[in-house]
């Protein structure tokens, strides 16, 4: 009984300690500019499909960040990280904040991204073939 004890306990404290992750990513909900009443949703409708968009969106921002990082290990190498020191193990919140400046530019009758440098195209070729594609890289 006592060693039953023990493996429930050790279980516990796995999946405690697992929730880390998805309290780093919701870290956003404790952050004063969420409040719904600051965005002026009165309604408890709106609150609510507000907090659901919110919800859908950090999937989607996790799902790419795994997706990244995935395909870093695949290959076996990693990004430089914003001081430059390699990872396998880089935000996707970075990746975006380094991606700012790039602008798709109409010229007569032509897409022209500006903006996208070696360093770019590298990290770009991490991403599914859509994302790409988004950037006219295929």
């Amino acid at each position: 009984m006592n060693g039953q004890f023990k493996s429930e306990s050790e279980d516990i404290i796995k999946k405690y300690k697992g929730q880390q992750a998805p309290e780093r990513g919701f870290s956003f909900l404790k952050d004063p500019s969420f409040f719904a009443d600051s965005v002026f949703l009165k309604s408890p409708q709106r609150i609510e499909v507000l907090a659901r968009l919110r919800g859908l969106c950090l999937l989607v921002y996790t799902i790419g960040q795994r997706q990244l990082r995935l395909s870093l290990k695949q290959q076996e190498t990693g990004l430089k990280n914003p001081l430059g020191k390699l990872t396998d193990r880089p935000t996707l919140r970075w990746i975006f904040q380094g991606f700012q400046g790039i602008h798709l530019r109409p010229i007569q009758d032509n897409q022209k991204i500006s903006n996208l440098t070696d360093e770019r195209r590298n990290i770009l070729r991490f991403f599914p073939k859509p994302c790409q594609e988004y950037y006219l890289l295929s």
